[in-house]
């Protein structure tokens, strides 16, 4: 008896399990397309980065996503370069051009 029982709840299982992926699969139909609701990261394309534009950088949160104080960092430290190679070469500034 207690071996049919294991038999039958292991047919529940699979038939349960079956019914979980027939729904998550849409029951044959496609998928709808996916769009991108990220917002943009804001920077200009139309001319070179400057340092301010790299301070008001922000990107959108995901789950699992880069930490948000190591992006932040990374980001101080390109404006600061960016502001360091202005100044010692000011013909490279992107408002120079």
């Amino acid at each position: 008896m207690p071996q049919t029982m294991m038999w039958v709840f292991a047919v529940l299982i699979v038939l349960a399990m079956g019914g979980i992926a027939m729904l998550a699969a849409g029951r044959g139909e496609p998928m709808k397309p996916a769009f991108d609701d990220r917002p943009d990261a804001r920077v200009p394309a139309d001319r070179a980065l400057t340092a301010d534009d790299l301070r008001r950088v922000r990107f959108s949160l995901a789950f699992r996503g880069y930490r948000m104080a190591e992006v932040d960092a990374l980001l101080a430290r390109l404006a600061m370069e960016q502001e360091l190679r202005a100044a010692q070469d000011p013909a490279r500034a992107p408002d120079a051009e």
